[in-house]
């Protein structure tokens, strides 16, 4: 039995007539060690998708983007920083529950995608001091790694950073729903002085702000 294909893959696969061609490509493309052009191809990205289940078995997937370079293969293993977000801790909470994780990397300039299946854990030591900005570090220890056809993806130019990526000193403005008052008094204590700073922000005005992608 393929570890890769489980009965529901398999089904899909005989009612189709591709289950020789999954095996082949599971034999080809398919490795759990990084190559020189895998790793080059990562520390390069400013972005990428990360997928999880909860213990629940409800999966989630979220986005996550830095800076170039965000993302770093150190002996084999894919590591990234968990910078300030909504306070959910949708994906990372999961990798608590559930280690298996799907991660998804896109150049939309040249349609080129790497996948990467793995084990995740949670670094909190003193590592996540090189990562600017970092609330504590993901390390994921690959099972899977192939590259997918790109055909189908569309192919976009990179126009801008965002602004709120940490710098070089892990300084970042502050996100603006925060000034929101539905939720002033449950902000962490670490952002309740900087919004109160900032002054209130009415959710229409905060809400134009999301539409014009500045919020």
């Amino acid at each position: 039995m393929s570890e890769m294909f489980h009965a529901g893959r398999r089904a899909l696969q005989d009612q189709h007539g591709t289950r020789g061609l999954a095996d082949r490509q599971e034999q080809v493309i398919v490795h759990d060690r990084f190559t020189d052009e895998e790793i080059a191809f990562v520390e390069t990205r400013d972005m990428f998708f990360l997928s999880t289940v909860g213990p629940s078995g409800q999966p989630t997937v979220s986005y996550k983007g830095g800076a170039q370079g965000f993302v770093r293969v150190e002996d084999g293993t894919l590591v990234f920083p968990c910078y300030d977000g909504n306070g959910m801790f949708l994906t990372m909470g999961d990798i608590l529950g559930n280690p298996l994780v799907g991660l998804l990397f896109i150049d939309f300039e040249t349609s080129r995608r790497l996948r990467i299946h793995g084990l995740a854990s949670h670094d909190d030591g003193p590592a996540r001091n090189a990562f600017p900005g970092a609330l504590f570090l993901t390390r994921v220890r690959p099972t899977s790694i192939f590259l997918n056809c790109p055909r189908y993806i569309h192919r976009y130019q990179r126009v801008a950073a965002s602004p709120y990526v940490p710098d070089a000193k892990g300084r970042a403005p502050m996100a603006q729903w925060k000034r929101l008052p539905i939720v002033q008094d449950v902000l962490p204590e670490r952002d309740r002085a900087e919004a109160e700073a900032a002054g209130p922000l009415a959710l229409e005005e905060y809400e134009l702000k999301v539409r014009l992608g500045e919020g």
